[in-house]
């Protein structure tokens, strides 16, 4: 289990009956979560009072009940980077704060790599990876497919103060992304992909990560350098396990360039009860 446990801005504070009660920066959120099968131990005054709470709706989706005033979005820290929260329509924040283990991780393989090293972020969201890479000096390629995570994206690397660094913001289908770098010949050390378990491309593609995932991940292995760092899978697709990951890695990855294969959960520390909140696998290749 690799456990995000270096915040000071984001905690889980407590679990149970389906929820997780968290704090980012000084907001607290009630939020549902299908890993959290273990009931409530008390619900005490600090689960009834939060700012908001996101209610599950019988027929899909949701919706917040704010009961206490929040701003339009606040901004949390980790380390030094920083990054924008908002309560969306689909329950998330806008960050993914387990993934906080994975920026360590590659910040530190970046900034001792000892040489200018290049980063292609694959379906990158808010860019949470892409800040963390460009902060540890290598120059990042953020490609999603939303205008308004891309937008996102922007205003985080701009807010860690890092205007001026070498990042490339792609609004465009991945795969069709990548197919264009393989025609132009461009070529990344490191590449980082955070899948989504089902979806559609703008002309009707139908991704299924079940069957999308290895072909795509065998297409990313001709815009690989001749000397790649790491590269990186997350995976959040109920009942793939990290195996398959590792395994996708050693038939991919390891018979070309060698390196080491590491895979397993990825996870947040729970203050009240001390255990571990699962969240989801991730597959790591690293020189």
């Amino acid at each position: 289990m690799y456990v995000a446990d270096k915040w000071n801005d984001y905690e889980v504070i407590d679990t149970g009956g389906g929820e997780k009660l968290e704090r980012w920066g000084d907001v607290i959120l009630r939020r549902p979560d299908p890993q959290i099968i273990w009931p409530l131990a008390k619900e005490t005054a600090e689960w009834r009072s939060t700012h908001g709470h996101y209610h599950r709706s019988s027929s899909g989706g949701g919706s917040w009940e704010m009961k206490k005033p929040v701003p339009e979005r606040w901004t949390i820290n980790y380390e030094n980077l920083k990054f924008h929260i908002r309560p969306t329509s689909f329950k998330h924040t806008g960050l993914f704060p387990e993934q906080a283990a994975n920026w360590s991780w590659m910040m530190d393989k970046i900034a001792s790599a000892g040489r200018p090293i290049s980063v292609l972020n694959l379906f990158a969201y808010t860019g949470g990876a892409t800040v963390a890479a460009a902060y540890a000096g290598a120059s990042v390629v953020h490609v999603d497919a939303a205008k308004g995570m891309v937008q996102w994206a922007k205003e985080n690397v701009q807010l860690s103060g890092l205007a001026d660094r070498p990042v490339r913001f792609i609004m465009d289908d991945v795969f069709k992304f990548v197919q264009r770098e393989q025609r132009r010949g461009n070529k990344y050390d490191a590449i980082i992909m955070d899948p989504p378990s089902y979806g559609r491309g703008p002309s009707g593609e139908t991704w299924k990560l079940e069957q999308s995932l290895y072909p795509f991940l065998e297409s990313c292995m001709s815009i690989i350098s001749d000397n790649p760092l790491f590269m990186l899978i997350n995976s959040y697709t109920t009942g793939i396990s990290p195996t398959v990951l590792k395994n996708m890695l050693s038939m991919t990855m390891q018979p070309r360039y060698g390196g080491r294969i590491t895979a397993g959960e990825i996870g947040l520390p729970i203050t009240r009860s001390g255990l571990t909140l699962p969240c989801g696998i991730l597959g790591r290749w690293e020189a």
